[in-house]
């Protein structure tokens, strides 16, 4: 069975099962979906606790001897597996499939990952867990929907703020929901419950934000200037390495500069993406993309990153991060 992260309270109040792994790119949220599931397990009764950690040199045989080492006075188990790398390997692979073929009523196993890509999401071991029980993939709310989520976590401390407050944390705190977190529970400590003034969340609220290339990409596509400045800025200050800032954007020039020139050609849409690798979500902001941007100017900002590659090489002179956010206003030209 899959479920969404939203999905999971209500399905835990109604029943358990006997697998569950739960996975995702965001910290906060499988660290906070894990608790929900243990505190769950004790409430019926799973009343001890064997943590695993498999690391590398992990003896596969310590899960099959957990699921085993009953109570004399006949408790049941949660089996608590953490996998850091999210490779359990082949001979982990193995084992989980062959614990998943007969799970024990009297244990509850509870595996916990990192984000996987989606090539790892189909191992059959992720399969055999998911078949056993339940998956749970954590995906983080996007920056327009961390207004909405930064609000819920504020009414659960019998607070609130207007759009403007919400706006400001949620820019501060962009891709580090840990920090948002703590700084949301920061707020509850400063102030009563009741309504926050955008001068107490401006006062409280530090600037967290943990800049990354994914929005980067994501502002990029969107023709979002503001987050795009505020990113690249944030990597500078962070002290990205060019080079990789660089692949970020070519990667999404090509990709537009690509499909571009073959829906000239009169190509398939579909058939181009699939080609260009733009899957998933992104497709969405990558058709927005497509609507502003030509192939005279996808092809010129092509030529522009190559121009950025020789400066950072030192065959050119010029500003690289000034470049960057050249770069990165012509192809956002237009987004309205």
């Amino acid at each position: 069975m899959q479920l969404r992260g939203e999905q999971l309270a209500a399905h835990i109040e109604r029943e358990l099962k006997p697998v569950y792994v739960v996975y995702g790119d965001e910290p906060l949220l499988v660290i906070e979906a894990a608790d929900a599931i243990r505190a769950a397990a004790r409430h019926q009764g799973f009343d001890e606790r064997e943590v695993l950690t498999a690391l590398s040199g992990f003896n596969w045989i310590e899960l099959h001897h957990a699921a085993g080492n009953r109570s004399l006075f006949g408790g049941r188990t949660l089996i608590d597996l953490r996998i850091p790398t999210g490779k359990p390997g082949r001979e982990g692979s193995a084992a989980l499939q062959d614990y998943c073929a007969n799970p024990s009523p009297d244990v509850l196993l509870l595996v916990t990952l990192p984000g996987l890509d989606w090539s790892e999401e189909k191992a059959l071991w992720l399969k055999a867990l998911a078949e056993a029980g339940v998956a749970v993939k954590l995906i983080p709310p996007n920056l327009a929907d961390l207004p909405a989520w930064i609000a819920a976590r504020l009414r659960r401390q019998q607070q609130s703020s207007d759009s403007e407050g919400l706006r400001f944390i949620a820019e501060r705190v962009e891709g580090n929901l840990l920090a948002a977190h703590q700084e949301i529970l920061k707020l509850a400590l400063l102030y009563p419950a009741g309504k926050l003034t955008l001068q107490q969340v401006q006062e409280a609220v530090l600037n967290v934000a943990r800049y990354d290339l994914d929005g980067l990409r994501e502002a990029l596509l969107a023709g979002d200037v503001a987050r795009l400045t505020r990113t690249l800025d944030g990597l500078q200050q962070e002290g990205e390495a060019p080079l990789l800032v660089l692949w970020a954007l070519t990667e999404e020039v090509r990709a537009l500069a690509q499909v571009k020139a073959g829906l000239n050609a009169r190509q398939s849409l579909d058939v181009l993406l699939k080609e260009a690798r733009v899957w998933g979500a992104r497709q969405s902001l990558f058709k927005r993309a497509l609507q502003r941007i030509d192939g005279t100017r996808a092809d010129a900002a092509l030529a522009h990153a190559a121009g950025i590659d020789r400066m950072i090489k030192g065959a050119g002179t010029g500003d690289v991060w000034d470049e960057f956010l050249r770069l990165g206003l012509d192809i956002c030209a237009g987004a309205g």
